[in-house]
């Protein structure tokens, strides 16, 4: 492997908080390489982010945006394709640690130590219809596909706060906007909550779950588990995200019962020279400026690993 293609820290994950540890890697003089697929990550897809210290408001695709520049400024590298596996490669022995190998569809690269910040995925409903008319009536995102329902019946799955946002989207096009949550509360924050239940397009049902999405070429009708069927043009899932821990789990990472990637408050895995960040982790709340500081410890214990290690 040529010196060029290794690098004292790999970030895995373009977003919030691959980007900030990209930063701070760079800051701290290391030699860095972010890859991921989706510049900016998912936080590109929210309509306004309101809630970062310091920055009262913003699109979520200015924020990627900025943290990409950010990055970049301070030299980390950043290379937009999918990391397809990830190595611990034999130690050579006199108590040297051994590099970790990151590779792409197209390219090979060597690491020191390696940043999971590889996020989540959208949760499915997995009913029946749902696969079938994906990208022909359901959506998993308002902010990307909402103006194709203007002045349409839309429902939207999903009783969280970002199911209420999702829904407050959707609403500024589609013509009616029916939530459907599983209980009989939805758990939005009071900000949102008041929103959601005072705008006139939006109509909530408690204790109500989507059996089956039905149509032709598109949606036309969901059926709920009571037996009910109404006519639909759109169904938006907002009930969740999986993470993306594999990459992580084939090399020993440990997860926990929710494929969460499990870190300390160093954002250390149980495996030497291995940090992760972001909503990948096991953190109980996940924000943009809770994954941005998970970067942040994960970059300077990264640096000081590399300081105190000899790397073979």
């Amino acid at each position: 492997m040529s010196d060029q293609k290794t690098y004292d820290v790999i970030v895995i994950g373009a977003g919030v908080a691959g980007l900030s540890a990209g930063m701070y890697c760079g800051r701290f003089n290391m030699k860095t390489l972010v890859i991921g697929e989706m510049p900016g990550g998912i936080i590109t897809t929210t309509h306004l982010v309101e809630n970062y210290p310091g920055i009262p408001s913003i699109t979520g695709l200015d924020m990627g945006t900025v943290f990409i520049e950010h990055a970049q400024k301070f030299g980390a590298e950043l290379n937009y394709t999918r990391a397809t596996s990830v190595e611990r490669l034999p130690e050579n022995g006199g108590g040297a640690k051994s590099f970790f190998k990151v590779s792409t569809s197209s390219d090979e690269y060597l690491a020191k130590t390696v940043i999971f910040a590889t996020g989540t995925q959208h949760k499915k409903l997995n009913a029946p219809g749902e696969d079938e008319f994906s990208g022909k009536g359901v959506s998993y995102c308002a902010l990307c596909d909402a103006a194709f329902f203007k002045g349409k019946r839309c429902c939207l799955i999903g009783g969280g706060d970002s199911s209420a946002i999702e829904a407050l989207i959707l609403a500024e096009q589609a013509g009616e906007v029916t939530m459907f949550v599983r209980r009989d509360v939805l758990r939005a924050e009071p900000i949102n909550l008041k929103k959601v239940m005072e705008h006139p397009k939006i109509t909530v049902r408690f204790q109500t779950e989507v059996a089956e999405i039905k149509g032709d070429e598109h949606v036309t009708s969901v059926v709920l588990k009571s037996g009910e069927e109404l006519p639909m043009d759109g169904v938006f899932i907002a009930i969740g995200h999986v993470a993306l821990s594999e990459l992580a789990k084939s090399i020993g990472v440990e997860l926990d019962g929710h494929g969460q990637i499990k870190i300390n408050r160093k954002s250390e895995t149980n495996i030497e020279g291995v940090y992760a960040a972001g909503d990948v982790c096991d953190t109980p709340f996940k924000q943009a400026i809770t994954g941005a500081a998970e970067a942040v410890m994960a970059s300077y214990f990264a640096y000081q690993y590399v300081q105190n290690n000899e790397v073979a």
